[in-house]
């Protein structure tokens, strides 16, 4: 079922889901479930895989050179879709990017796709390659998001690469779903140019939008109001992730590019330890989710980052 689809038999209740990460190479998927388990509970009705771009790894070759290769760190987002589909009936939803795939590739993932029966995608650009500071396309590659969501439409209506003419009797379009920035993105010179961006992502066929992470609902409500003004009418489900450690202060700023309330810093600059900072993340994120509650958004999506535990607390109290 799309996520649309979801939300809309829904009829206003609000809906939990989750994002989890693959497991490194070499770990198994248990792992993965002893971490997706305890959260069934509450009924997500879907649940978000992403995928990781190539990143560059060097090996000695014993005679004082290094030789440079491409990997992947996590790989089989698809694979990983699929056994949890089948483990526990619900819907999945790959994350395609545009950093580390051709056009070709991409069509190849959403032809598997249509195979194993999943209907929605999470179309984004992706990050700049581990070391670069800016983001380079791949060559045969998109630039945008906005191009991906373009090809996931096309094919949904049987429109291929390299087969221009043949389109499907069927309209089988996938369910896509793009991200938003509340605090804009991090590239983006203002606010009003990140959103006119949302708005090309939106025209070019997305369903849904799901924001980043905030810690501040005044800001994810401003943009939604943004949104709105735009014309841009499709659900706009707010990300969620409980802060756990002291590091977090210092890392999410850094690589999301996200502000935190004073509030939030001052309680967790206090805490004697991490577990005491773990139990002031979970109770920020259930104070939050239930403003948002209030507030009537459609899903209150949880980024996991491969722990349960503490939004298994924070579901607890709202679900």
């Amino acid at each position: 079922m799309k996520i649309t689809e979801h939300i809309q038999n829904a009829k206003g209740k609000t809906l939990f889901s989750l994002e989890v990460i693959p497991p490194t190479r070499g770990i198994g998927i248990e792992d993965l479930y002893k971490n997706i388990d305890p959260l069934m509970e509450f009924k997500p009705p879907f649940i978000d895989v992403t995928t990781s771009r190539e990143e560059y790894i060097y090996i000695d070759k014993g005679n004082g050179l290094m030789e440079r290769k491409t990997t992947r760190m996590r790989p089989g987002t698809l694979g990983i879709c699929a056994a949890i589909q089948h483990k526990y009936d619900v819907d999945t939803v790959p994350h395609l990017l545009c950093g580390g795939f051709t056009k070709e590739e991409t069509e190849y993932l959403l032809v598997d796709c249509m195979y194993l029966g999943i209907e929605n995608v999470m179309a984004l650009r992706g990050d700049a390659m581990k070391g670069h500071q800016y983001f380079e396309p791949t060559p045969g590659g998109h630039e945008s998001a906005m191009e991906l969501v373009h090809q996931i439409n096309d094919l949904g209506r049987g429109k291929y690469l390299h087969d221009e003419d043949q389109v499907c009797d069927e309209f089988n379009k996938f369910c896509i779903g793009v991200a938003g920035y509340p605090e804009k993105h991090i590239e983006a010179p203002s606010m009003n140019y990140d959103l006119k961006w949302l708005k090309q992502k939106v025209d070019a066929g997305a369903d849904y939008i799901v924001t980043q992470m905030f810690f501040d609902n005044k800001k994810y409500i401003e943009f939604v109001q943004k949104v709105r003004d735009m014309g841009i009418n499709i659900p706009i489900i707010p990300g969620i992730k409980p802060i756990a450690t002291k590091r977090h202060l210092k890392l999410l700023p850094q690589v999301f590019k996200i502000d935190l309330p004073e509030d939030l810093i001052n309680e967790v600059e206090n805490a004697k330890n991490n577990e005491a900072v773990k139990q002031i993340g979970i109770e920020w994120a259930i104070k939050q989710c239930r403003e948002l509650l209030d507030f009537g958004v459609p899903v209150l999506h949880f980024y996991s980052m491969g722990k349960s535990d503490n939004i298994k607390k924070i579901a607890s109290e709202l679900f």
